[in-house]
């Protein structure tokens, strides 16, 4: 990893531990993401939500790489992806680097304030 992004990879987990109150990870920040994206706000969500919500996490963080995009809203106000690209196979730590990376830079302006 590079000096530059590891720094604002820690102070992307700083963040979030000052907003949230508990130390982050990458599955917590994916679905912060896909709260974020979905504009519901927190509150109870059922166990399908959850797992939808990282799925627009996920597809939204990877979509500037290419391997997904936008459809638009359904009329519950979720987003909806078409995947459009071939993932690269990687190794675990590989993809969890790729997701940091993507999470770094979708957070940028928050990180640079």
């Amino acid at each position: 990893m590079d000096f530059e992004f590891e720094k604002d990879w820690n102070k992307l987990l700083k963040l979030m531990m000052d907003r949230f109150g508990e130390q982050p990870d990458v599955t917590s920040i994916v679905f912060a993401v896909g709260l974020q994206e979905v504009g519901q706000g927190a509150r109870e969500y059922k166990k399908d939500d959850k797992v939808n919500l990282m799925h627009v996490g996920i597809c939204t963080i990877l979509e500037p790489l290419g391997y997904y995009k936008s459809l638009g809203l359904d009329e519950d106000g979720w987003p909806h992806f078409e995947r459009i690209g071939e993932m690269p196979e990687l190794d675990s730590d590989e993809q969890e680097l790729m997701l940091k990376r993507q999470l770094v830079e979708y957070f940028a302006a928050w990180i640079d304030e």
